[in-house]
């Protein structure tokens, strides 16, 4: 029979060739955990947005979204409360009880997603960074709780460190998104730039010049979070900060290629290839075994989390 971590290993080595790489310089037993989390979260945002593993998007997925949200929340629960068949409820369940995570923060998670089942609008930048805390700045805290941390201040910059990376997100999927009928850019950020707030218009290829001004935009916000995460990962023992230095190079990385790439850059995948992510990870060694002399950064007008 295949283990919950087994099957929690395979989630993120099919849903996130970043996250599995970054997740190879753990030890063990702490990439387990780390899996079988993931696997979860990975599970909640497939069955909200009716793709497999972040992809195929089907055609009528708001039909019953609610709903399943709904069984996601309940199914949740019932796993914490120490009961669920569903391997990837009870993987969950056993990282939260082994690591003490707070049940409050897997509502949270979920609680990203319902603004996803509401169509909520993005005016500002303020309100992408709440989302962004729900859908990925509390998975970091969550992580970070997985990796013995539990001082506040660290919790932030973990945090910190799950905003970049759905900035960073954000930034490369402005034109599937649109494709979906889905606008996460803040709306005051398209409209500076001269791009439309209608997702059917900005999907539109002569629209792409101004999308991508404003997605460079949020770009530089992101650079923030990740200055502040570094900051974070001071305080983790060498393998985690190493796996979690890797993971903020690999995934800065593309942010790095829209950058350079331009508008034209939408035209495919926005990444990098495979050999770049594994430079990326095995030069994040020396920034981790430094770790300790990364300079100050204040968190002044940041996000606060709940």
């Amino acid at each position: 029979m295949t283990s919950l971590a087994e099957q929690g290993r395979a989630s993120i080595k099919a849903g996130s060739k970043s996250f599995a790489l970054a997740s190879r310089v753990l030890p063990p037993a702490l990439r387990d955990d780390a899996s079988m989390l993931y696997a979860w979260c990975r599970l909640c945002d497939d069955v909200v947005d009716g793709q497999e593993m972040g992809h195929g998007q089907i055609t009528d997925y708001r039909v019953g979204q609610a709903e399943r949200l709904a069984t996601l929340r309940a199914e949740t629960a019932t796993a914490l409360g120490g009961s669920s068949d569903d391997p990837r409820f009870a993987g969950m369940a056993q990282v939260f009880a082994r690591h003490a995570i707070p049940h409050r923060h897997a509502v949270e998670h979920l609680d990203g997603f319902q603004m996803d089942v509401d169509e909520r609008v993005y005016e500002t930048v303020d309100d992408v960074l709440d989302y962004s805390y729900h859908v990925a700045g509390v998975v970091g805290v969550m992580m970070a709780h997985i990796m013995g941390v539990r001082d506040d201040a660290t919790l932030d910059r973990a945090s910190d460190l799950g905003l970049a990376f759905q900035l960073t997100n954000i930034a490369r999927d402005v034109i599937d998104d649109a494709r979906a009928d889905r606008v996460f850019m803040p709306s005051a950020l398209l409209e500076k730039h001269g791009a439309p707030t209608d997702a059917a218009e900005l999907a539109k290829r002569e629209n792409w010049p101004a999308a991508h001004a404003a997605a460079v935009e949020l770009l530089d916000v992101a650079e923030g979070y990740y200055a502040s995460a570094r900051v974070g990962i001071r305080e983790l023992p060498f393998r985690c900060a190493w796996a979690i230095t890797a993971a903020l190079k690999v995934y800065r990385e593309i942010g790095e290629v829209l950058r350079a790439g331009g508008p034209e850059a939408w035209e495919r995948r926005v990444g990098a290839g495979t050999g770049r992510k594994v430079g990326l990870a095995l030069g994040a060694m020396g920034p981790a075994i430094g770790r300790k002399r990364v300079g100050a950064y204040e968190r002044d007008g940041f996000y606060t989390r709940p």
